[in-house]
């Protein structure tokens, strides 16, 4: 990519180099802790699936009874094959439900009894990990059949709650031009201690985030891209209380792309800090074996902070979820980085502001897949004005060379948009990437002029802002309302009892095989 600003190298560097420093102790917690999401993630890629008669999940029941039995401080791995073996269990289900029943007797073993333990063990997450594998290079395989559609990418969301009207829905949607389709999780899932199982018709604001509603759009969209010609891809949210879990889930049926924010759920749904730093490094070891995209969540800060006075944040958030990413092993194009198209527009210059901001961040990580949010902060219910500012998002997007386009709805500020809204929103879109999609190669901000500074000035603050977290904690940043004016103490919120201290015989048999092909 061609430099359009004349942003200062060392600059940027130091910027990188302060949220190195400010995300290690994070790295550190996340290295010498678990959680209970972590633990059942293992047993969901070692292949344990469905729940009792009260829908609660095996794995929930299993790692709670190895928790009652043992803690899991030194993972639920151990106990559970050395109790599959000297049990004679058929397999993880059969065991889990003579657990449930209180039938088995776990224990930490050790001598050859351990070592059994762990060699079963390795063998059924390599197993597991395996089929993610497999998921990769048939996504790499089918990418060759149809085809790779051209950037950006066209993002909409569907969700109905009812996954068996949603598949209608998104084949509908990739038949008018969309690249990406994103089903919204039902709201309050991240919520849920659990991960509801099979196919459900009912939720609300979204569609319950299971292995099956995955398997069921997936194979949908499959046959989608095969009658295009042209490879369309699958979101759903890796976050909340279960975020391990679904990314597990996420890699076992091919999903594509993943928002999987380091910050979001702290912010916006009050998931303990602790426990959500220590979830995301292990989900992002999923996604970065998996090859899946990961989508982060800048964009929702200026729905609550001022898209001006908060533009550092989002660039401070990004160099974070940057470092944290690489960290677990995730390339340049798996960081799908969000920010948004938020400010005021009748602020004076409110579009050479929002082209400062996108192609700032377009320099900064020339080689990430940026996600790009429309206007939804100051939509106002005039839906003539709302497409025009849609259009403006469209144009803003393919000027600074945007991965990705989440359309906007003309409608944002009125009601969930109908599919009316839907197939306008693409005309929208279509319109503008036809009409304007080399402008960027003519665009070229004057050195020194406004949108150069402006870049040149929301970089220093971001570094200013760096430099305070480094000196104070991230947590305390956090704490202190720093991202998106939300106050989240490192003690607060929900899931912090779900979070474990490693003993010094913690045993992970899948962050074992992720962290080496990381390293490789």
């Amino acid at each position: 990519m061609t430099p359009r600003l004349t942003l200062d190298p060392a600059v940027v560097n130091q910027a990188r180099e302060l949220a190195a420093r400010a995300g290690q102790p994070i790295v550190e917690l996340a290295s010498t802790h678990t959680t209970v999401s972590i633990e059942r993630a293992v047993l969901r890629l070692a292949g344990l699936q469905g729940a009792d008669a009260d829908g609660l999940p095996w794995v929930n029941r299993l790692a709670d009874a190895v928790a009652d039995a043992t803690g899991l401080q030194d993972g639920v791995a151990l106990p559970v094959w050395d109790a599959l073996i000297a049990g004679g269990y058929d397999d993880l289900a059969t065991l889990a439900e003579a657990a449930a029943q209180g039938k088995v007797a776990f224990r930490i073993p050790a001598g050859a009894d351990a070592a059994a333990a762990r060699s079963a063990a390795r063998a059924a997450l390599a197993a597991g990990i395996g089929r993610i594998d497999a998921n990769r290079a048939e996504r790499e395989r089918l990418i060759e059949q149809t085809a790779e559609p051209p950037r950006p990418w066209i993002y909409l969301i569907v969700a109905t709650g009812d996954i068996y009207e949603d598949i209608p829905q998104a084949q509908a949607a990739a038949r008018e031009g969309a690249d990406i389709i994103a089903v919204i999780r039902s709201t309050g899932q991240s919520l849920l201690d659990y991960v509801p199982e099979g196919a459900t018709r009912e939720g609300y604001a979204g569609t319950y985030a299971t292995q099956e509603n995955f398997r069921l759009m997936r194979a949908a969209l499959d046959q989608t891209s095969r009658e295009l010609r042209r490879y369309v891809r699958l979101t759903n949210y890796a976050s909340g209380l279960c975020m391990p879990e679904i990314a597990a889930l996420a890699g076992l049926e091919r999903l594509d792309m993943m928002l999987n924010d380091c910050m979001y759920g702290i912010i916006f749904r009050d998931i303990n800090p602790r426990r959500t730093f220590i979830d995301q490094r292990f989900a992002r070891q999923i996604h970065a074996r998996a090859g899946i995209i990961i989508n982060t969540g800048e964009d929702n800060y200026l729905t609550t902070a001022d898209a001006v006075d908060g533009a550092h944040t989002v660039v401070v958030s990004q160099l974070l979820n940057e470092f944290f990413g690489k960290e677990a092993g995730l390339a340049d194009g798996q960081l799908g980085l969000g920010h948004a198209f938020e400010i005021n527009p009748e602020l004076p210059d409110s579009f050479l502001l929002e082209l400062a901001h996108a192609q700032l961040i377009r320099e900064l990580f020339p080689d990430a897949p940026l996600k790009y949010m429309p206007p939804t902060k100051h939509m106002t219910g005039n839906v003539f004005a709302g497409y025009l500012l849609d259009a403006f998002f469209n144009l803003c997007g393919v000027m600074t060379d945007q991965s990705i386009l989440l359309i906007g709805m003309m409608t944002e500020g009125i009601h969930t948009p109908f599919l009316a809204d839907r197939d306008l929103a693409l005309e929208n879109v279509r319109y503008v990437r036809n009409a304007a999609g080399r402008l960027g190669e003519s665009f070229r901000p004057a050195p020194g002029g406004f949108i150069d500074q402006r870049a040149q000035h929301v970089l220093g603050e971001s570094v200013d802002l760096l430099r305070r977290i480094c000196d104070q904690g991230l947590l305390t940043a956090i704490a202190d309302g720093t991202f998106g004016i939300t106050r989240r103490p490192a003690d607060g919120g929900r899931g912090l009892d779900g979070v474990i201290r490693r003993a010094d015989g913690y045993f992970n048999p899948a962050a074992e095989i992720l962290e080496i092909g990381a390293a490789g």
